[in-house]
């Protein structure tokens, strides 16, 4: 590229801007694909439930791989325990610890109580996150559509991805104050209260429903980025655990990953199904073809009689309030088994920085 070329202006801007603007336009290719693909390959192409099935399947695989794939080429290096800080190998060329097997690995983290307890935790909040993405225009279709204009519903859309980053300039500050566990436990019991709040009212408060599927959205969505910071607490857990020699940082969000991400496929896939099993509505529209010998990758469910068969509006809105009550309450338990938070988490920061000190002191005594 010539310097007085048109683009030239490019090459001047701050790296901040370049990088903040990649990834404004990378959340916003994400978000528009996650909030309508579900709706389009159901109600536009009108494909088959065995072809968003397999879809599903190969978006679950390759999803949930890629990041401890890539995690582990990049951080594997530091997995060898250092030694026990000895000064005299260090000075002689002391034998150090190999490095250690992904089998090895493995069983660290098995070990590991606190990533278990998080990323059990997290799985729910992954498939919570997306079903209110995959399902919100159905929500907005059928029980607000009689009670909105097109351009609310477009503003509801639109805030429920603005606010949730708006949320973290209030949430920031409370976490310093309050700690990441107590804002996040706050956060769980807030989407419970709301959620049977909601259910009490019943699905004929417009104005309750708009709030609430805003909020619902919202709040999730805000607990999900402030769960990064819980992350970066337990890299440094398994640092002192396991004595590494640098924290393999992009190697635990890998794992994390892996187990965390299936429910971004879970969560149309188990929402389509609850609503087919609970009003006998199947948002495939098409009729079951008869079985070639294979199995289905799920038992259709039995649908209700057609004279007590709930509507497709009450089963919408039970979807709506039941599924953040039980995430929120598997989420409770999970969380209060999560003991990386007051005093041992001061305790794992202290030995982390004394890890690094000893380090540095051994480099220069070398």
């Amino acid at each position: 590229m010539r310097p007085g070329g048109p683009w030239a202006w490019l090459l001047g801007l701050p790296t901040a801007v370049v990088y903040g603007s990649l990834a404004l336009f990378v959340s916003v290719l994400h978000n528009v694909f996650l909030l309508y693909y579900v709706d389009t390959f159901v109600s536009v192409y009108k494909i088959d439930k065995a072809a968003f099935w397999v879809g599903e399947t190969v978006f679950l695989l390759w999803n949930s791989l890629n990041d401890p794939l890539f995690g582990w080429l990049s951080d594997r290096r530091f997995l060898s325990s250092q030694p026990r800080l000895c000064e005299e190998e260090l000075l002689v060329g002391g034998k150090e610890a190999g490095s250690i097997t992904l089998g090895q690995y493995l069983r660290q983290l098995a070990r590991h109580r606190n990533f278990l307890w998080f990323v059990g935790m997290d799985l729910v909040q992954v498939f919570h996150c997306h079903f209110n993405s995959n399902f919100f225009p159905l929500f907005l279709e059928h029980l607000l559509s009689d009670h909105i204009s097109l351009s609310t519903g477009s503003f509801l859309l639109g805030i429920s991805y603005v606010a949730p980053h708006l949320n973290n300039l209030y949430f920031l500050p409370l976490c310093r104050r309050w700690g990441v566990y107590a804002v996040v436990r706050g956060l769980f019991l807030l989407k419970l209260g709301l959620s049977l709040l909601m259910l009490l009212a019943g699905p004929d408060h417009p104005g309750l429903l708009c709030l609430f599927i805003a909020s619902n959205r919202v709040f999730t969505e805000g607990t999900c980025k402030l769960l990064t910071l819980v992350v970066t607490d337990l890299v440094d857990e398994d640092l002192v655990l396991n004595h590494r020699t640098q924290a393999a940082s992009a190697l635990l969000f890998g794992m994390v990953a892996l187990v965390t991400k299936p429910g971004q496929t879970f969560a149309p896939l188990l929402g389509t199904w609850l609503l087919c099993f609970y009003t006998g509505h199947d948002l495939f529209q098409q009729p079951p073809l008869a079985p070639l010998g294979s199995a289905q990758p799920w038992p259709e469910p039995p649908a209700p009689p057609p004279a007590r068969a709930p509507t497709l509006r009450q089963g919408c809105f039970y979807l709506l309030v039941l599924v953040p009550i039980t995430c929120a309450v598997l989420q409770l338990l999970a969380w209060a088994q999560f003991t990386l938070h007051g005093r041992r988490l001061h305790m794992v920061k202290a030995q982390r920085q004394n890890l690094s000190r000893a380090q540095t002191l051994d480099v220069k005594m070398v």
